[in-house]
């Protein structure tokens, strides 16, 4: 049992990594959900907050005279800027009341009603910021995805690190003891914290996102389309095929779980959990139905 998955959709896994437009792809995810999504028209909506940021910092640039191509300054200058715009002007939040809306996920939504998640926001903040000619990305933090914009001589580490969601720029050392309390007091590798996150992964972390959101309100089928969806984008991604086996057989699609179960084992055989599967494939095997 397999989702419809749309030509875009599928163009967009195709593409390098540099071609891949962070809010285009994010609008495509959404158009899988939810076909009616006119995704131009948000890029659009995209447009105009470039627009309307950029008179702001060519402002902030030419009172403190610096140079947009060259001078540090300018950068800082371009980051406060785009904060003040997106946070302030444009009150771009987190949505903190429904934090679980699926709407949050969904770019084209968050444009709309200025809320959103971690994730969503970040990718927002990034693709504004990129065409206002800053070095940024997203950063997969570990329960809490943020954005960064580096190129900076002055601040930590060359970067600064933004939290879109609470409207704020985080100190580095701040960001690595919040991962070291949740760690036992283990403190984190920073280059692998803060490595910047692929187009490729921030799409599957959204779609993981929605995948989770929709087991938890027992919407099997579209946790199933977000399944179907990240094994397009990530085919080597065992755990997903052992868990989208795992929600066939509840739905029971007996030979589709079958299949997706081998491909696990074919793909982890030494994971702790493949001596289990193994034994669940071949008992489904042993008592599947007989195709017609």
């Amino acid at each position: 049992m397999k989702s419809e998955i749309s030509d875009r959709f599928h163009a967009l896994a195709e593409r390098p990594e540099s071609q891949r437009g962070l809010a285009e792809g994010a609008l495509v995810l959404a158009a899988e959900a939810r076909p009616d999504i006119d995704i131009e028209l948000s890029l659009s909506l995209v447009d105009e907050l470039v627009e309307r940021a950029q008179p702001l910092v060519d402002a902030a640039n030419t009172a403190s005279r610096a140079d947009a191509a060259l001078d540090p300054v300018a950068t800082l200058n371009t980051v406060a800027t785009l904060n003040h715009v997106l946070f302030e002007l444009e009150d771009f939040r987190g949505d903190k009341e429904q934090y679980n809306d699926p709407r949050n996920s969904f770019l084209d939504e968050v444009l709309s009603r200025r809320r959103g998640l971690p994730i969503t926001l970040s990718i927002l903040y990034v693709e504004v910021a990129r065409r206002l000619g800053l070095e940024a990305y997203g950063i997969g933090f570990p329960g809490h995805f943020l954005a960064k914009v580096s190129g900076l001589n002055d601040a930590a580490a060359g970067e600064i690190i933004i939290d879109p969601f609470f409207a704020r720029v985080l100190e580095r050392e701040e960001c690595v003891q919040r991962v070291q309390a949740l760690s036992e007091g283990h403190r984190p590798n920073q280059n692998a914290l803060f490595a910047p996150a692929s187009t490729l992964e921030i799409y599957v972390r959204v779609l993981n996102n929605l995948k989770i959101l929709y087991l938890q309100n027992a919407d099997g089928f579209s946790a199933l389309g977000c399944f179907d969806r990240i094994l397009v984008l990530a085919p080597g991604a065992a755990l997903e095929y052992r868990d989208r086996a795992l929600l066939l057989e509840r739905l029971e699609c007996t030979h589709a779980a079958i299949e997706d179960y081998s491909r696990y084992l074919e793909l982890a055989p030494g994971h702790e959990s493949a001596t289990a599967i193994r034994l669940r494939r071949d008992a489904l095997i042993r008592h599947k139905p007989r195709l017609n």
